[in-house]
């Protein structure tokens, strides 16, 4: 179901800032600090193994409660004559005010006054208990429709979040089209944001929540900003206050040693947070994805059908890039952005590594109820986004009868498969069997078994590489029977129960060298309860000895 909580959309197209957001093929980029992925200096021109500065924007949401609360209840502000609304948060019997709408405020009611203080400045009001954790979750949903704009997305409760658009909008022309384009969706859905940029997250968060806008001088508006700006209890903001201070740039012109001294490390700490110029960086709220792929539409997706036919061009971009590093992937997500900010997400997780597009569109296929069709308004798809977020390394191969493996890789498929795929052939003619061996990679799915087929015989759960020999102490007295009685790896093992034989044999020939010789397979219980593969390799003169060697363990 589409995230109606979401209420950011698609930014306008900054060509000089998101090479990678143009329409058009789509383009793969690796996330720094992701396994097997390094810093993508290519996509915004950098020089290679150069620092990028980061940018920080933060949006605080002033009035995130009520809007979170109208979003819920659309009804209590349809009508013209709606009166005014207020969140109470209750602490025994007292009721205080933790959230008001702008026409109780402007009335005289503010948070922390007590409920009946503020019906009785504002008889009309109507109150609701005040949900902490829904504003949360509310807060978690901006923050996903942000991760459109970055990946790089940190949330600050109970009102704020905060971006690193370092890859994002490198010129200052293009943090200002960012900006508006933001204000510009968010007025849209009736939600009021307060933003502003820095170089680290504490200046960005200060100047959002006491400047309101971008600055071009950041520096100076930081030297400008109230004491509250600090961040400070009431008490220790009017401590400061009552020292003589009137803003954070009397404080910066103080040596870091006297303002602890007199007002406390925390306050040091606060005005130290405000005069660095590169502070520790932000910790996204989601992992960054080892690889992503991203698509804009220049005509939006209406229906749920052309959003996945979309989707499979990003999964052959991603497979094609996890082939070139020797990686498959084993979590995919999906996100779907709409044009009126709602969000679509689906994942596909897969017991091991895989690049396989066209069966991972498959998987995605099948979960297209959580991809909902375009509303009445036609707010179709217009940028799709896929995650490859946990991959491993993908060489495998296939082994050969007589031991090793081939260097060309099989496909794989990202579901649990058998170790082998019996051919189609006589039941009655062993020589007609013929058994790929298989450890890592899975075969197409097999034919099902005919009516009164006889269904494939069952393969151990682990096979040595190569198969080891074993010494006959006690021959059955048929060279077509595996011996009675068998010493291997220093243990004498009693056979008690055998099934077979089963003619097994390889005609491929890598290489150009010759097919190994066919063997006849048993499958043996000794006295103890412990079942082996065994199998016989005569030799090549017509009087040799029978060599016998085990060759996998059952459970």
């Amino acid at each position: 179901m589409p995230d109606s909580a979401a209420t950011l959309a698609t930014p306008r197209r900054i060509a000089a800032a998101r090479p990678s957001a143009l329409p058009g093929p789509a383009r793969a980029r690796s996330r720094p600090g992701a396994p097997g992925a390094g810093l993508a200096d290519g996509a915004t021109g950098a020089a290679p193994g150069a620092r990028r500065a980061r940018r920080y924007l933060a949006l605080v949401f002033p009035w995130l409660p009520i809007e979170r609360l109208r979003g819920t209840r659309p009804h209590l502000f349809v009508a013209p004559d709606a009166p005014p609304v207020v969140l109470v948060e209750r602490m025994g019997r007292a009721a205080r005010i933790a959230a008001c709408d702008p026409a109780a405020v402007r009335a005289g009611v503010s948070p922390g006054m007590t409920l009946a203080a503020a019906q009785a400045r504002l008889p009309g009001c109507v109150a609701y208990d005040h949900d902490p954790a829904a504003d949360c979750d509310w807060l978690d949903r901006l923050a996903d429709a942000c991760c459109r704009y970055t990946p790089r997305v940190a949330a600050e409760p109970p009102d704020a979040l905060l971006l690193d658009i370092a890859d994002t909008a490198e010129a200052r022309a293009a943090e200002q089209e960012l900006a508006d384009d933001i204000e510009r969706r968010l007025a849209r859905r009736g939600i009021a944001v307060r933003l502003a940029f820095g170089d680290t997250p504490a200046i960005a968060a200060a100047l959002a929540r006491h400047a309101g806008a971008p600055a071009p001088d950041e520096r100076g508006a930081v030297r400008r900003l109230p004491l509250a700006a600090l961040g400070l209890d009431a008490e220790a903001t009017e401590g400061l206050a009552q020292a003589g201070h009137r803003t954070v740039g009397e404080l910066l012109a103080l040596p870091a040693a006297a303002v602890a001294a007199r007002f406390g490390r925390e306050a040091a700490a606060a005005v130290r947070r405000l005069a660095e110029e590169a502070g520790p960086p932000i910790r996204p709220r989601t992992p960054i994805a080892a690889l992503t792929v991203e698509r804009h539409l220049t005509r939006p997706a209406a229906r749920a059908a052309d959003a996945l036919a979309a989707l499979a061009l990003l999964t052959d971009e991603a497979a094609a890039d996890l082939t070139a590093r020797g990686q498959g992937g084993r979590r995919w997500d999906a996100s779907f952005y709409r044009t009126d900010g709602t969000l679509d997400r689906l994942r596909v997780k897969t017991d091991r590594p895989t690049r396989d597009g066209v069966a991972l569109l498959g998987l995605f296929r099948a979960q297209r109820g959580g991809l909902a069709e375009a509303p009445d308004d036609g707010a179709g798809v217009d940028l799709l986004r896929l995650d490859v977020s946990l991959v491993e390394r993908l060489d495998a191969g296939e082994l050969r009868l007589e031991g090793g493996s081939t260097a060309a890789p099989a496909p794989a498929l990202p579901r649990p498969a058998p170790i082998r795929r019996r051919r189609a052939g006589r039941r009655d003619d062993p020589g007609q069997v013929q058994v790929p061996l298989l450890l890592a990679d899975a075969p197409p799915p097999a034919r099902i078994a005919a009516p009164g087929e006889a269904a494939a015989p069952p393969r151990p759960i682990h096979l040595f590489d190569p198969p080891e020999p074993i010494v006959a102490v006690s021959p059955s007295g048929e060279a077509d029977l595996p011996p009675g009685r068998f010493r291997w790896r220093g243990v004498l093992h009693h056979v008690a129960r055998v099934e077979g034989p089963e003619r097994i044999a390889d005609d491929r020939r890598p290489g150009g060298r010759s097919a190994p010789a066919p063997r006849d397979y048993y499958r043996v219980e000794d006295r103890r309860g412990r079942r082996l593969w065994l199998f016989r390799q005569a030799l090549a003169e017509p009087a040799g000895e029978a060599r016998w060697y085990v060759h996998g363990l059952f459970a």
